[in-house]
Parts: C-alpha cells; sequence; structure tokens
C-alpha cells in the first residue's frame, strides 16, 4: 500500500467522523442530476494529475464517484468515517508529505465541518504537490435540483478561508466553474469566464508552497592585525617617554 504510515493506526476506534445522520444526503450524486457533474469532474481531476509531481496521490469521494486511475489511495465518506484502502477515522494512516496530488470531491457538501480534513490533506502533500477540492456552487440554477436533499452549497469565500485556516495560507488558490447549469445533460465542460459561473460545480486548487531552506548565519571571523597598535597603547608609550626625558633632564 503507498504511502502508509506504520505509526498510525487504521482502525477506526473514537476520533473525528461524520455526525449521526451526516453523510445520506450525499446520495444525491448517484442520481442522474449527480452522475452529469461527477462525469465532468472526472476530466478536470485527470488534467490535475497531469500538471502534479509524480507522487501517489490521495483521493477522498462520494460513494457514486469513481477514483482516478493510477498509483494512489482511494478513500469513500461513509458513516464511520472512511472507506477504501483503508478503514479509518481521522487522523489519517498517511505518511506525512508522501502524496503529490490530493483531491476532494463533494466529501464536505452534506455540511460536514472541512478543517479536521483539510487540516490532515495540507500535512499529507508534498511541496509543490496540488490540492483540488471540488463542492456544489451555491450560485448555479441547478441547486434547485440538489433542493430537500439536504446537501449544503457554500461559497468560493468560505473554502478560501477554510484553507487559510488549515495550513495553506500563503498558498494562491484558482477557482473553476465545472458541469450543467441547468440540464442534467452529460459532457458539458466548464471554465474560468462570466459564463461559467451559473454550473453546478466549483472546483479550488492550489499549489502547496515549497519552503526555500533559510540558509545558517554567516560567523563573522575576527582577525588580529599585525602592525598597528591601538590609538590608547601609542598614547600611553609616548607619555611614558616624555616623562623618562624629564627626569633624564
Amino acid at each position: 500500500m503507498p504511502a502508509l504510515s506504520h505509526g498510525r493506526q487504521p482502525d477506526p476506534g473514537p476520533g473525528p467522523g461524520p455526525a449521526p445522520g451526516q453523510g445520506a444526503a450525499l446520495r444525491w450524486f448517484g442520481e442522474i442530476s449527480g452522475h452529469g457533474l461527477l462525469e465532468v469532474e472526472a476530466g478536470a481531476m485527470a488534467r490535475v494529475l497531469g500538471a502534479s509531481p509524480p507522487l501517489p496521490w490521495a483521493w477522498f469521494g462520494v460513494a457514486a464517484a469513481q477514483p482516478p486511475h493510477g498509483r494512489g489511495v482511494a478513500l469513500r465518506r461513509s458513516v464511520e468515517g472512511f472507506d477504501g484502502a483503508v478503514r479509518c477515522r481521522l487522523p489519517l494512516p498517511l505518511a506525512s508529505e508522501a502524496f503529490g496530488a490530493v483531491l476532494l470531491q463533494h466529501v464536505f457538501d452534506d455540511g460536514a465541518d472541512p478543517l479536521p480534513l483539510l487540516g490532515e490533506c495540507a500535512r499529507i502533500l508534498a511541496p509543490g504537490g496540488r490540492l483540488w477540492l471540488a463542492t456544489l456552487n451555491p450560485w448555479s440554477p441547478y441547486r434547485l435540483r440538489w433542493a430537500r436533499s439536504g446537501l449544503h452549497a457554500r461559497d468560493a469565500g468560505h473554502w478560501q478561508a477554510a484553507l487559510r485556516s488549515s495550513g495553506f495560507a500563503a498558498d494562491p488558490v484558482s477557482l473553476q466553474w465545472l458541469g450543467p447549469r441547468w440540464r442534467a445533460a452529460h459532457g458539458e465542460a466548464g471554465g474560468i469566464g462570466a459564463a461559467d459561473v451559473l454550473r453546478a460545480g466549483l472546483a479550488l486548487s492550489l499549489t502547496k508552497r515549497v519552503h526555500a531552506a533559510i540558509p545558517p548565519t554567516r560567523l563573522q571571523q575576527l582577525r588580529w592585525q599585525t602592525g598597528l597598535v591601538p590609538r590608547d597603547a601609542a598614547a600611553q608609550r609616548g607619555a611614558a617617554a616624555r616623562k623618562r626625558e624629564d627626569g633624564a633632564g
């Protein structure tokens, strides 16, 4: 299993996890309306992985979604925490800075607190790695399709603040709107133009900054300069010489 940490136990014992009743709303993504968005996001994830370092990826998603192909760890939201490559709760049994990309696909759209998992994502993502977070767009007309399902859509400002609070404060965030605007037809992509802000999905991405090593402070070397006499010492020698001359006179 790639990038598993032997110092953390995958036992889903007591720890942060979904509250009772959370997670049921995520079943909406298994319906036709939800599938139309998930299919578009699959292409977006492939592009993110293509621009990420050649390390394993970590994917966290809903039951109806499919993880990307390739080398990585796939975990789906469950009532107890996460199921998939390992069955666990937070903190994740994954090694620090071991993943070139971390992909989050609608795991917070039932109103779950994002900060604990985002904090873990900051820990496991390698410097220079890509974080990609897909969520619902609260300004899309498509929201009428998930109305009364129990899903909660939050705007880009909310997610940017959550990322800053989770260890990504210095990393600039890019936005892209994905999926259909109203029709549930598959195949509509996305973009960043004015007409795209009404699409069903919102994706935020960032690159974890590589922190440059701070070089050690250069030690200042003190050197004795030969042939130079301090002014005070020269003055004292001159005064002593004059006294000897006066005494001799």
